[in-house]
């Protein structure tokens, strides 16, 4: 049994993970979204980045992620199995779930630092969640890499996509808000099991004492 080819319905974040760095092109689409125009146009967008500044980016898309629902989490994943032996520091992992709206954003320390936390906190709140709940998935991914690309190169941000008063405002958080919410929202899982346990308890004390 050979392993589920990307791109099919079936394939999940376990195929993704089973792919090493890809070499002759700068995306996997897992999703199967991206037209062939975008493709190219992403392709030679990225390969005149890695060839003018060294920079590399590579563009993942899947549909859903179900075993690992944090994006950033996953990416790290996949970002540290590619980049084991050489860390990756100029290079980045752009990861868009078009099921979910939301996608991460991860790389070496230049090619953060080159970026700024203020750009990809914007690329994983406006640009993704923007176009995916319009269902946009070509325009989702080639304006966060124009946005990518052009700071890398030391040109304009083009921007963020303008939301319309009506368009609904961020839900996604941003890396940090994931980490400082995670164990907070471990105490009151903690907190609630042990009022769902001890609660009876007492009652059911209170009645046999009664007794």
């Amino acid at each position: 049994m050979g392993m589920t080819t990307l791109g099919n319905v079936n394939a999940s974040e376990f195929d993704i993970l089973a792919e090493n760095e890809p070499r002759t092109t700068f995306l996997i689409d897992d999703a199967a979204v991206l037209s062939r125009t975008t493709r190219d146009e992403i392709d030679n967008k990225l390969l005149d980045l890695e060839t003018d500044s060294g920079y590399k980016l590579v563009l993942v898309t899947t549909r859903k992620l179900e075993f690992d629902p944090d994006a950033f989490t996953f990416s790290d994943k996949v970002f540290a199995k590619w980049h084991k032996s050489d860390g990756g520091n100029k290079n980045g992992l752009l990861l868009i779930v078009t099921a979910g709206k939301d996608g991460a954003l991860v790389g070496g320390n230049t090619f953060l630092g080159a970026l700024g936390d203020e750009l990809i906190d914007s690329i994983i709140g406006d640009n993704i969640p923007y176009y995916t709940e319009e269902e946009k998935y070509n325009e989702a991914a080639t304006s966060s890499v124009n946005r990518i690309v052009n700071v890398l190169k030391g040109k304009n941000d083009p921007g963020a996509p303008q939301r319309t008063s009506g368009s609904r405002t961020r839900t996604y958080k941003t890396r940090e808000e994931t980490e400082r919410v995670k164990p907070v929202t471990g105490t009151i899982v903690l907190t609630l099991l042990a009022i769902a346990f001890v609660v009876p308890m007492l009652q059911f004390y209170g009645y046999v004492s009664k007794d």
